[in-house]
């Protein structure tokens, strides 16, 4: 079985491109740093990320630079010939599902409004308002 599940950030902003032909399929590339634990040292790995269709929609629409995202997908491992002829490998994660693994932050307000005193509380006694003397049934909003 091939799976993988890991949190990372984005790198660099999702590079999205379509295939050609009758029906277009969005391709997305973007690198993510995943934290790692390391002899009592905070270190990260960057990994290679390529997504598909939806997935890769999703990633051209809602992804940027420092998105800290949810991945959950399989390995994969490309071999290319490089320019001197010579042979290279790597391994890149294939994204089956990408979700935010935190909350959008929120936008602080340019000028924040001025604190609005509260309300006078309306005499209560009980649960029910008081009802001033000399009002008939007719002056009040609703009937008895």
């Amino acid at each position: 079985m091939n799976k993988w599940l890991g949190v990372g950030r984005l790198t660099r902003d999702p590079e999205v491109r379509y295939t050609a032909g009758e029906k277009p399929t969005a391709i997305a590339n973007f690198s993510i740093a995943v934290d790692r634990r390391y002899a009592d040292k905070d270190t990260a790995d960057f990994f290679q990320v390529s997504a598909f269709g939806k997935v890769a929609e999703f990633c051209e629409k809602y992804l940027k630079k420092g998105t800290k995202v949810i991945i959950d997908g399989r390995l994969q491992q490309d071999v290319w010939t490089k320019k001197d002829g010579t042979k290279a490998d790597g391994v890149k994660i294939i994204a089956e599902s990408i979700e935010f693994a935190q909350s959008k932050p929120k936008e602080a307000p340019a000028e924040a409004p001025a604190p609005q005193p509260a309300p006078e509380p309306t005499p209560r006694q009980g649960s029910f308002l008081n009802i001033p003397d000399g009002m008939d049934d007719g002056d009040l909003p609703f009937n008895l």
